[in-house]
């Protein structure tokens, strides 16, 4: 388990993280969220001791990064992927990490095969795409089989197709017991991937608990209603208190969008003014949607009113 409490560090004038804590559970992928400028990257180089805070603990399993004598063996983590020696192989890479850890270099092989890189193994960094750069980080974060993974954008760079593999890869890598903690913008994927989030602005803790919890907290779910009587039903409805809107404008012949009301009780209403329906379904918005709600306020830069 991650337990970060209190953290806070200052960059000269500039508060950087205030006074943060959380908590990263083993077993489950965590989404560590923000908007640029909000401290995440600051936060996970804190976590391993590459920037050192002016107050608060980072502790894995009640240990801080600087009391565990082989890290590499506990915590895996991913940084800064393009952050490799351009003229080494990816193969030769691993062995060197491998090596300078006390690392068996048998593990090398299997890291490569675990990120399907064993047959471009022997090609040097300086050819490579950021997406195979993300596989071959994430094959070093590997090589010590850590119990806590921390990731930072590591589906940057990847196509449609790396992207799946990495979630896939997260939730297996969590599945085997793993704390895994991921940073990234796609939010897409996030809400695939992660059963909890933390999310941070300006430094500052806004929320943690689980993703489903995060977005109905931070969304409304309406239900849409299809049907060629929508007329007769959309009366009943707001006689209910319901809140009927179009669900396209302009308004469409048979489809509305309705809030106040659950879709049990939708269609039982239907049913009992005999109308036919087409479409009963719950609509709810996007953890996107409850992440810019969330964070409005706490956005480093906003747009103004078009002219």
């Amino acid at each position: 388990m991650i337990s970060v409490e209190g953290l806070t560090k200052r960059f000269g004038s500039k508060l950087a993280i205030d006074d943060l804590s959380f908590e990263v559970q083993p077993g489950r992928v965590t989404g560590f969220l923000g908007p640029n400028g909000s401290g995440k990257s600051t936060t996970m180089r804190c976590m391993v001791d590459l920037d050192r805070p002016q107050a608060g603990t980072v502790r894995f399993s009640g240990r801080c990064y600087k009391d565990i004598v082989d890290p590499v063996t506990s915590i895996g983590a991913l940084l800064d992927a393009s952050y490799v020696h351009p003229g080494r192989s990816a193969r030769h890479h691993l062995e060197w990490l491998a090596i300078s850890n006390h690392l068996d270099r048998t593990r090398v092989s299997e890291v490569l095969e675990l990120v399907g890189l064993t047959e471009v193994a022997h090609r040097r960094v300086k050819t490579y795409s950021l997406g195979m750069k993300q596989r071959l980080g994430l094959a070093a974060t590997m090589l010590g089989d850590p119990e806590v993974i921390i990731l930072d954008e590591p589906a940057n760079g990847l196509d449609p197709e790396g992207i799946r593999w990495m979630r896939d890869m997260l939730k297996y890598l969590a599945g085997q017991g793993r704390a895994v903690l991921v940073s990234s913008h796609q939010l897409s994927e996030i809400a695939l991937m992660a059963e909890d989030l933390v999310v941070i602005g300006r430094g500052r803790l806004i929320a943690q608990e689980p993703a489903r919890d995060f977005i109905a907290r931070h969304t409304t779910t309406r239900v849409r209603v299809r049907s060629p009587q929508i007329s007769d039903l959309v009366e009943s409805l707001r006689g209910k208190g319901a809140d009927v809107s179009p669900e396209e404008e302009p308004l469409t012949t048979d489809g509305v969008l309705v809030a106040g009301l659950n879709m049990a009780t939708v269609g039982e209403l239907a049913h009992q003014h005999g109308v036919i329906l087409h479409e009963l379904s719950e609509v709810t918005d996007s953890l996107e949607d409850a992440f810019l709600a969330v964070t409005k306020d706490d956005q480093e830069y906003r747009s103004g009113p078009s002219s």
